[in-house]
Order: C-alpha cells, then sequence, then structure tokens
C-alpha cells in the first residue's frame, strides 16, 4: 500500500522536487511554500432489501476488487452531498430510483487503484426503493443478486468497511 505522500514527489503548484514530509497530514514546498494535505475521500454504500429482508449485493465488473461482491455505491463527486450521490451512484450502476435515503453509520477504508491509494470515508445508508424489478447492472457492476444474511460469503466481499459494514447491519438488525 502506497500512502498519498510516497505518490507525489513534485509540487503541484510550482513543480520543484524540493516537496516533502511537512507533518502527519502534510507535504510542503521548500522552493514556493504550497503545504498540501492528504484528506480522505468520500464514498456511499447502499444497503438495499427486497421485501423477505435479503441484502442487495453486487459483483464488481472492474478493478479493484473485480468478481468480488460489493455494497452498491461509490465516490461523492464535487458540490454533490451523499444524499445525492446515493441517488446518482443507484441510478449509474443500477438503474433504479430511489424512493428514500437514511443514513445509518460511516466506516473508515482503503481504496487502492493504479498503485495509488485513496483513504475514504464510507458513509452507509439504508434505501427505499419503488420497484426492485428494473435492475439492471451497468457501470461497474457485473452482477446484482439479494442475500439473506445467512447466505452472504463473507470471504467474497472485497472491502474490509464493506465486511464491517454488513455485519453491524445485520447483527444490529439495521435492515
Amino acid at each position: 500500500m502506497t500512502h498519498p505522500f510516497e505518490t507525489f514527489r513534485y509540487c503541484p503548484q510550482c513543480g520543484s522536487a524540493l516537496f516533502g514530509h511537512h507533518d502527519l497530514r502534510s507535504n510542503m514546498c521548500r522552493q514556493c511554500g504550497f503545504l498540501f494535505y492528504a484528506n480522505c475521500a468520500s464514498a456511499v454504500a447502499a444497503v438495499i432489501t427486497d421485501s423477505e429482508k435479503r441484502i442487495l449485493l453486487c459483483t464488481r465488473a472492474e478493478e479493484p476488487q473485480k468478481g468480488m461482491l460489493d455494497l452498491p455505491g461509490g465516490f461523492v463527486e464535487f458540490d454533490e452531498t451523499a444524499e445525492e450521490a446515493v441517488r446518482r451512484e443507484l441510478h449509474e450502476e443500477l438503474g433504479i430510483e430511489v424512493h428514500d435515503v437514511c443514513y445509518l453509520f460511516s466506516r473508515p477504508n482503503r481504496y487502492t487503484y493504479s498503485g495509488y491509494t485513496v483513504h475514504t470515508l464510507d458513509l452507509f445508508f439504508r434505501v427505499t426503493v419503488d420497484d426492485l424489478g428494473d435492475i439492471c447492472c451497468a457501470d461497474d457492476v457485473k452482477e446484482a443478486r439479494f442475500f439473506s444474511a445467512n447466505d452472504i460469503d463473507f470471504s467474497m466481499i472485497g472491502f474490509d468497511s464493506m465486511k464491517t459494514a454488513l455485519r453491524k447491519v445485520i447483527d444490529e438488525g439495521l435492515i
């Protein structure tokens, strides 16, 4: 796993190689004084259940964690609320419209892509959908299926934050 500061060796403002460690969360350019903080990115995940209280899990079509199970969701875009991101991601990935979005909890995560690790804060939501019959997998989702809590193979869940979240949702009866 690569820390963000190990990836960026040149100042993003002036291009100087005098860009390096300042403190635990930042790098500073010793030429122009630019200070860069490594902050986490926001991501959302939706807990969707059917009438039998089975949980919708998706098979990832792309790396990272291609072929593994995941909750539907993704990164929050600039100038977008987390609730808007849930609605957009579910429309993009599954072609469904969301009726209600209810925040549950958050978990830290690490998302490594192209050799770069993004530290994320994953926000989990319980989501109500009007019509689950029209799920159409797209974007980075290969397949979507409902699982009863007892049938989830946690070794097939791709991200640690998702494993922890699913266990919490099931154990605490949040579905």
